[in-house]
């Protein structure tokens, strides 16, 4: 019981707290990135990380083929590491056409979203003129 016949009183909120994320309530109402900056980087994707990316995971087959070879069964006997470090290189190999896979899969959605994007605007201009003939819109 509190002194004095006081009740004790929480927090009371008369309104809603502000908007913390995106969207129609408020936040962040921009695009994070521009169309100019989306081609740049499917650009960097096609020029460089993609094809660094083949050389570096294709860097080690010959060494390791030759080591393969070396290790390999002669007269029946060889070492478990030949068939071992086959296998691990076949992994890589798995490995590294997922991580190319990703890379066209992601350089293809930063193209596809500019496309989307556009043909959005497209479509809501035309929706404009349609109900409001002229449209400020057709300046530009």
């Amino acid at each position: 019981m509190a002194a004095s016949g006081s009740e004790h009183i929480g927090m009371r909120l008369n309104q809603y707290p502000a908007d913390q994320g995106g969207g129609p309530g408020g936040g962040q109402q921009k695009l994070a990135s521009t169309p100019a900056q989306k081609k740049a980087a499917a650009d960097a994707l096609q020029e460089n990380i993609k094809p660094q990316t083949n050389t570096a995971g294709h860097h080690a087959d010959d060494a390791t083929s030759e080591t393969v070879k070396a290790f390999d069964a002669k007269d029946g006997h060889g070492w478990f590491m030949s068939s071992a470090l086959k296998k691990a290189h076949k992994t890589w190999g798995e490995q590294m056409q997922a991580q190319m896979n990703r890379l066209h899969a992601d350089q293809a959605a930063l193209l596809r979203t500019n496309i989307q994007l556009s043909n959005t605007d497209l479509a809501a201009r035309s929706g404009v003129q349609g109900v409001h003939t002229p449209s400020i819109f057709d300046k530009y």
